[in-house]
């Protein structure tokens, strides 16, 4: 039996309204993506039965924006909550282009920011077109129309009519371009909690996934990966595979070599019986040891200048100078579903359906992997088990993994392809090993005189279609965070050393700030500490009278906290800031000494990310990114044996936060009239730094290398 997900159902409901509103309008453009008896929509499909279908352009991986972005539509086309539904848009980013970067894609928190003000606009035209067709039906003018909780009427006639009896007659309606929007005085559904859209389905187990995907004759595969980074195939042996019942082929391809199975369990025995020699003149052949060696070198050698601003002072001058190493280990994402996709070839023609986080790289990445012409690919937007940054591939690797084993196969047919657990953490794309070395000067009345960070890493971007946004410049992302601090020392200098390895790198769920954030934050405390200041006072003190949304949030989480110092009643209290998408985050951590041992048992958060859309959906986002951080702090890093081997493979040695390790969290989202901004990723950064700061407080231990619960050098 076939499945096909994202198109399932496309005219349930019947008949009815189809908006195609891009801003610009592009009705041709449309059309020829989704087609319906009328003029096709690329945001909103009212059907006859009077529900609501958003098309959403970012993929849902659990971070809401089904929920956020359906909400706009339903403000302003005044529908009731319980008429709304949401489903991925499919990839054309002509349609669907992230506003932010100009590409179809998820990521850097945008969805909601770029999403804004596009979707409440394709809203209103929607009600517009209502309310034009029934003015027409009923003989009155537009104006005295009312729409109300999906419900349009005309009180002195007393007419009614839901959306879907009106949806025909306003298909023919003309699309206003630059539709009027509400003023948020008039917002009924902006800013109160909402139940999630998608929680129902992936409650009871209807919602799909691409491991859900089946197509007929389709063949599972999985794929040896070389064991060291940068290794290629010498020569392999499939003798063995091949006799495994259920496997049918065996192909080499420029990731490794691929079985082909009837199952998943013949695939993987079929692979395990593979024997591969390995090419590893090209490959990284260090251990972690010997890796951070060189990192502390380059950043000692101070790197380039990236930020710099004053004189740098003679520290000798100093009443007191302080000094400190940082190191950060490699880390997976680690996300519960790993990657996989699946892939159907037909005649010239290729569909695909996976959770796509960035189809505009995707599709022309599996075009030229089968060799056609990219309109001849489909890919159809599922739900993601997480991410965390893991699918957002700017080398689109999945997709052109999948493309190479279509291809390779010789034949047209479906292919599902499967990372395991192993697959995914031995695998790569992990968030950059880093170094930061630090140097701050005080005067005698405890003033910061001059600060110099250099941070030692890798690039994400540079080498993939993303250098492309560097404009020659260096990626910032190796170093953000550590720049464009809003607190105002004498002097400073930011360096970055870019460093190479064969070890692929991307993304981790706030990037650049996953690291800088703690090691600005917890030498910040230090420097306090040693200036005879307190950690929250201290932060006040050095911000320009101008950072209110700064000042707003660290002033709250210590009104929260019930702030009184870094230590009461034998516990440990740290505060950490962090402004990162523009969205600002302030955290105070509740740490108790548990034999040696830190153990959070409360944290609190304030967070000012624009008009609050959905407040559930900003607290869970907070509440899930203090969690996923505070998971990374106390267990995981990504190691690597002399040789060049990964060590880790699963989560016996590759630990996730237990629900015993879980804190209680209390969010208080600030009131504000500014844009959105994001919360996907600004609430992992201010977790570890905060619960380091208690940790040293309430214990005395410095933590300058990551994680909490083991060395890696």
């Amino acid at each position: 039996m076939s499945v096909q997900t994202t198109r399932r159902g496309f005219l349930a409901g019947g008949a009815g309204l189809m908006l195609a509103l891009t801003l610009p309008l592009d009705r041709a453009r449309a059309q020829a993506v989704i087609s319906g008896p009328f003029a096709p929509n690329a945001f909103i499909r009212i059907g006859t039965d009077d529900l609501v279908t958003v098309m959403i352009k970012h993929i849902e991986m659990g971070q809401g924006p089904y929920t956020g972005l359906a909400t706009l539509v339903a403000e302003e086309l005044d529908a009731d909550w319980s008429q709304m539904r949401a489903e991925g848009a499919p990839a054309d980013d002509k349609l669907y282009a992230n506003l932010a970067f100009g590409a179809q894609g998820t990521g850097g928190s945008t969805a909601m920011a770029n999403s804004f003000m596009q979707m409440r606009k394709a809203g209103a035209a929607a009600r517009a077109m209502l309310v034009g067709a029934a003015a027409a039906e009923w003989g009155v003018p537009a104006e005295e129309i009312t729409v109300k909780a999906g419900v349009v009427a005309h009180a002195a006639s007393g007419k009614s009519s839901g959306f879907g009896a009106l949806s025909a007659a306003a298909a023919s309606q003309p699309v206003p371009e630059d539709p009027p929007v509400k003023s948020a005085a008039d917002f009924v559904l902006i800013g109160k909690d909402r139940p999630k859209l998608d929680t129902v389905a992936k409650t009871n187990g209807t919602a799909q996934f691409t491991m859900d995907v089946y197509r007929d004759g389709m063949l599972t595969v999985v794929v040896a990966h070389p064991p060291k980074f940068g290794a290629t195939v010498t020569s392999f042996d499939d003798k063995a595979a091949l006799a495994v019942k259920g496997v049918e082929m065996v192909r080499q391809i420029s990731s490794g070599v691929a079985v082909y199975a009837t199952n998943t369990y013949a695939a993987l025995k079929g692979r395990d019986a593979l024997a591969v020699q390995w090419d590893d003149s090209a490959a990284e052949t260090r251990g972690s040891a010997e890796m951070f060696d060189a990192y502390v070198k380059a950043a000692t050698e101070g790197g380039i200048t990236v930020e710099e601003q004053g004189d740098m002072p003679d520290m000798a001058g100093a009443a007191k100078v302080l000094e400190a190493e940082y190191r950060f280990p490699y880390l997976a994402h680690a996300p519960m579903e790993p990657l996989d996709a699946v892939i159907e070839v037909k005649d010239g023609r290729a569909e695909m359906w996976f959770g796509s986080q960035f189809p505009t790289f995707d599709k022309p990445t599996v075009a030229k992997a089968l060799g056609i012409a990219p309109e001849n690919v489909a890919i159809n937007v599922l739900l993601a088990g997480g991410s965390f940054g893991r699918r957002a591939q700017g080398s689109a690797h999945l997709a052109a993994e999948a493309g190479e084993v279509a291809k390779a196969a010789g034949r047209d047919g479906a292919f599902k392809l499967v990372w395991t657990r192993e697959d995914d953490l031995k695998g790569g794309y992990y968030r950059p090993m880093t170094v930061h070395k630090f140097r701050a000067g005080i005067d005698a009345d405890g003033k910061i005189i001059g600060w110099e960070n250099t941070v030692a890493n890798q690039s994400i971007m540079m080498g993939t279609p993303m250098e492309a946004m560097l404009k020659g410049g260096p990626d910032n992302t190796s170093y953000e965070g550590s720049t464009n601090l809003p607190y105002q020392f004498g002097a400073r200098r930011i360096g970055w050393a870019r460093m190479e390895s064969p070890v692929s790198v991307l993304w981790w769920r706030s990037v650049g700030h996953t690291h800088t954030a703690y090691a600005v934050e917890t030498f910040l405390d230090e420097v306090l500490e040693a200036a005879g200041k307190d950690p929250v006072q201290g932060r006040l003190d050095l911000l320009p009278p101008d950072a209110t949304r700064e000042r707003g949030v660290i002033e709250k989480v210590a009104e929260i906290s019930g702030w009184a110092g870094p230590v009461r009643d034998g516990k440990g209290y740290g505060i950490a800031y962090t402004k990162s998408f523009n969205t600002y985050v302030a955290e105070v951590v509740e740490v108790e000494d548990r034999g040696g041992v830190p153990h959070v048992t409360r944290v609190w958060c304030a967070v000012d990310c624009g008009i609050a859309v959905n407040p559930n959906v900003i607290r869970a986002q907070m509440e899930g990114g203090i969690g996923y951080a505070l998971g990374t702090a106390l267990h995981n890093h990504i190691t690597f044996a002399p040789g060049g081997e990964v060590e880790q493979s699963n989560f016996h040695d590759y630990p996730m936060l237990r629900i015993h390790e879980m804190p209680a969290v209390e969010v208080a989202i600030i009131a504000s009239d500014a844009d959105p901004t994001g919360v996907g990723e600004p609430g992992v950064p201010p977790l570890a730094p905060a619960m380091a700061n208690a940790w040293r407080a309430v214990s005395g231990a410095r933590q300058y290398q990551l994680p909490f619960g083991g060395a890696i050098s």
